[in-house]
């Protein structure tokens, strides 16, 4: 019993160690931030060409590399239009019960707020 706990204990450990060092060498890039809506979708735009550019050729260790690199700003610019558009859907809710209760004021400043958002998503 005692060699299976010493066993499992060393399991865990090492792979434990194998997960830092592999969150180590694969978490050292930020990317670009993307703290506002229109940041996040100048991001979006222009990382999602520069994948494009990567791709249009051979892959090689390098372009894997900044492949690598480019996905941290993606992903830093998709989380940030994921909360824009939760945000708009709960702001569309708000113009949608309003409407049926016939609340203008409501309906009015909702819209306002649910148009400013919408109108930054279609340019």
């Amino acid at each position: 019993m005692k060699t299976l706990k010493y066993s499992l204990t060393c399991i865990f450990l090492v792979m434990g160690m194998h997960s830092a060092v592999a969150q180590e060498r694969f978490e050292h890039y930020k990317g670009e931030p993307a703290t506002t809506l229109e940041q996040a979708l100048v991001n979006f735009a222009e990382y999602n060409e520069k994948l494009s550019l990567v791709l249009e050729g051979d892959l090689e260790p390098a372009d894997m590399a900044e492949i690598h690199q480019l996905t941290y700003t993606l992903e830093n610019a998709l989380e940030r239009i994921t909360i824009e558009l939760s945000q708009l859907a709960e702001t569309l809710e708000e113009v949608h019960l309003g409407s049926e209760r016939m609340e203008y004021e409501r309906v009015r400043e909702s819209a306002r707020l649910y148009l400013e958002t919408a109108r930054k998503i279609e340019k």
